[in-house]
Order: C-alpha cells, then structure tokens, then sequence
C-alpha cells in the first residue's frame, strides 16, 4: 500500500508541475543595456527611442539606456560585457575590432554591428570674438577636444594633424562633455570647441543662443588629405541656418554613427531589435532630428567590422543581403 502511495505521490507531483515550466518560460523577460552618449547630444534620445520600441512592440525585452563617455568607452563596455549594445562611431568601431593603439591595447573581436545610424559631423565651435577662421587658428587657444577616451578627441587629434597642429600647440587642452563644453564657451574659458555629433546638437544651439560663435570651416584640400589618410571620413557641410549666426554651409568632415551589439547577445534578440527598428522607424524620427537619417537602404553603408548574426538574419529577408 505505501509502494502505491509513493507511486501516486510521483505522479501528482510531475503532473502538477507540467503547466508551471510554460509560464516561466513565457514571463522571462531579456534586458538588454545600451550604452549612449551624453544626454544633451543625439545618441541619449535615439538610444531611448529604441527602448520605447521595445518597450512597446517586444514583451519579453526590455531595453535599459545607460548616458556614458561615447564612442571609445563604449566599446570598452562592449569589450568587457558590461554593455549588451552602443552606439558608436563607425571610425572608433573599426579602431576597437582591430586594436588599434593607443585607444585599444587590445583589439574588441566581439563587437558586432546592428545597424548604421547616420552621419556625424565634426564641428569646431568657436567664439566670434577669438577671431578663428581656419584650424590654423587653433594654435596657442584655449580648445576643448571631447571628453578623454572619446571618439571626438579622436577626430580632434586627425583633424589637427592634418594642419600640421597637436593638442601641445594650444595654450590649454580641455577633455569636457558636450554640455560643459558649451558652458566654458559661454562663459569664455573657452576659444573653442570641437563635437562629433550630428549637425543641430542642442549643445551647440545654446552656445549659438547666448553668445556670437562660429563653425570653424575645414577646407577641401585638407579634408581630402584627411579622407586619404583615415578613409572613414567624408566630406560634409555643416547647412546653414542650423545655428544663430551660420548663414552659410561650412564645409567639415563626418563620420558615421552605428549601433553595434556584443557577439554574445543572443542572434533572436539581436534579430527582433533589428526588426523592432525598422518596423518603427517613425519612433526613430520622432526622437531627433538626425533620426530622419536613419534608413533602411543605408543599414549596412559605410560599415567597418562583422554584423551580428540575428541582423544579418533580418537583413538578408529584406533583401538589404543577398
């Protein structure tokens, strides 16, 4: 009789837990962190457009969107896993997949790209009354070159170099966020400033608001010295009118932003980010203006390292791969 107990106890105990396994399954939730960007640039809102999408269209992810140093520290973050996905710059994310020193001791092989976002404008910001018409200019100022580790501080340094300059050459070297750069300008402790970020940058539109400044031009002949030097550049126009006081285009260089993921972020999540993206792309509008930027036809262009699996997944059903 107690064998019979045993039995019958077995069997209740497996019958019982049969519906339980489902319902853990179905309420598991995946979080997956993306590392932006400082909060008064473009890389903040568009990371959190991202997570509204997900937010809204995909249940079982929820997408976390973390402010940080950009480009080169982002892919630190990526390196270490202590980011699941950055938004990057396409030069920065070449640099990382290779280890290009010294930004990289060691090459990141496990950074992988979702998607490319939009061009990045390199913009010197200057005060009027510091009287700069050219990088040349630059020599002996006070200049801001992004925050240290930056993908700005990079282009701060390839754009100098290009005019024969190193950060040794100005009278001082700052390394601030977007938003203390335009306080130091305002204030004058600054001559000078140089962003990668995209053409209207809030940053840049206060400084313009609240005293006379001036994007600094970067001449053809030296930006094609630049392009064929560090081939991820290309030339741009800063338009005018995107700030007080620019009433012409200025020529510059950009480069291009990406969303990037660790490899080891699993190929559906990555695939159903991707598609979340792109079946929402309005949301992605909404958030900024450079987000009229991000397309599906130039998903791939300009794209320097491996895409992640689950994007190439949704790349190749829309035909973007072969």
């Amino acid at each position: 009789m107690k064998k019979f107990w045993v039995i019958g106890l077995v069997i209740f105990l497996s019958v019982a837990l049969i519906p339980v396994q489902p319902q853990i399954a179905h309420s598991a939730k995946k979080f997956v962190s993306i590392a932006s960007g400082w909060v008064v640039g473009v890389y903040f809102p568009l990371a959190g457009a991202i997570s509204s999408i997900a937010h809204k269209k995909l249940t079982d992810i929820k997408i976390t969107v973390e402010s940080s140093g950009a480009s080169v520290a982002n892919a630190k973050l990526i390196a270490s896993g202590d980011a699941d996905m950055a938004i990057l710059q396409n030069d920065i994310a070449f640099y990382a997949y290779k280890g290009v020193k010294p930004m990289f001791e060691t090459p990141v092989p496990n950074i992988r790209t979702i998607t490319m976002l939009y061009p990045e404008h390199c913009q010197i910001q200057s005060r009027k009354d510091s009287n700069i018409k050219t990088v040349a200019d630059l020599k002996g100022k006070q200049v801001c070159v992004g925050p240290l580790g930056s993908g700005t501080e990079q282009n701060a340094l390839q754009i100098l170099e290009a005019y024969g300059l190193k950060f040794e050459d100005m009278s001082k070297v700052e390394r601030l966020t977007a938003a203390e750069s335009s306080d130091y300008l305002k204030d004058g402790r600054l001559d000078a400033a140089f962003y990668t970020v995209g053409a209207g940058a809030s940053a840049l539109v206060d400084a313009a608001m609240m005293n006379d400044m001036v994007i600094v031009p970067i001449e053809s002949a030296k930006a094609d010295a630049l392009i064929q030097k560090y081939p991820f550049y290309a030339k741009a126009m800063v338009p005018k009118g995107i700030y007080k006081g620019v009433e012409a285009d200025i020529p510059t260089v950009a480069v291009m932003s990406m969303l990037v993921a660790k490899a080891e972020l699993e190929e559906d999540v990555a695939y159903k980010i991707t598609k979340a993206i792109f079946e929402n792309i309005a949301d992605i509008e909404r958030a900024h203006a450079k987000g009229k930027e991000v397309t599906l036809k130039t998903a791939i262009v300009g794209n320097p390292i491996p895409l992640h699996p689950g994007a190439e997944k949704y790349y190749r059903e829309v035909g973007i791969l072969k």
